[in-house]
């Protein structure tokens, strides 16, 4: 396996229509799961038509400060945070939030769950159990000859989307558009005739790189 690739193996989540699903993003100190911080959780409940509507939205307080350059990407600055809530804190309303939905991500087999994972495992509080789809993966198992990575960007120039509307490297800003892309990928697999998403074989999928921000290879299974 390639160090810009990870493996997603063995998900099976069968009819895709009836499920309840929750979009799910955080943001943090940076993309280096081993050692950063969450600085903002944020989720977005859809409707099973596919309308957003309620959301969860909290900073977090990081003990690691926010480099500049993610500070200018995020808008999140280090003096948002001093009064922020712990981790800890905020950890019991957002698994309240979520109940036993679906949890969908971009990106988040590789970055938003082993940060999560990592944070849950320091303050010692269960890791959510909830199934978790990540849109690039759904993508790539419906257009196996689609080359590079699975950028949001990449996404929403191959659906012809305006983004203008939503608030990017905002987690919750990211939730609704989230939603967005993961509405006209369902749209496809109904097209596609496909109820049930399952992967038969190992899926390699090409990690995310941010200029200017480091993160470590590793290769990823889940569950």
């Amino acid at each position: 396996m390639k160090e810009d690739h990870y493996l997603i193996r063995d998900i099976c989540i069968p009819d895709l229509r009836s499920q309840l699903f929750c979009m799910f993003d955080l943001e943090g100190t940076g993309i280096h799961t081993a050692d950063d911080y969450v600085t903002q959780l944020a989720a977005v409940r859809v409707n099973q038509d596919g309308a957003a509507g309620d959301s969860f939205n909290s900073l977090v307080y990081s003990p690691k400060p926010i480099p500049a350059f993610v500070e200018q990407l995020t808008g999140i600055r280090n003096e948002d945070l001093y009064e922020a809530p712990a981790f800890g804190a905020v950890y019991p309303h957002f698994l309240d939030f979520i109940q036993n939905r679906i949890l969908v991500t971009q990106a988040g087999y590789e970055y938003d769950l082993p940060l999560l994972r990592r944070q849950c495992e320091e303050n010692k509080v269960p890791f959510p159990g909830n199934k978790v789809l990540d849109i690039k993966v759904m993508f790539k198992a419906i257009h196996p000859d689609f080359r590079g990575i699975i950028s949001t960007d990449r996404l929403i120039g191959y659906y012809g989307i305006d983004a203008s509307a939503y608030k990017r490297h905002d987690a919750v800003g990211d939730c609704h558009l989230i939603a967005c892309l993961f509405n006209l990928i369902m749209s496809e697999y109904k097209q596609m005739n496909v109820h049930t998403f399952q992967l038969k074989k190992p899926l390699a999928i090409e990690r995310f790189r941010i200029e200017g921000m480091h993160t470590e290879p590793y290769e990823a299974e889940y569950p």
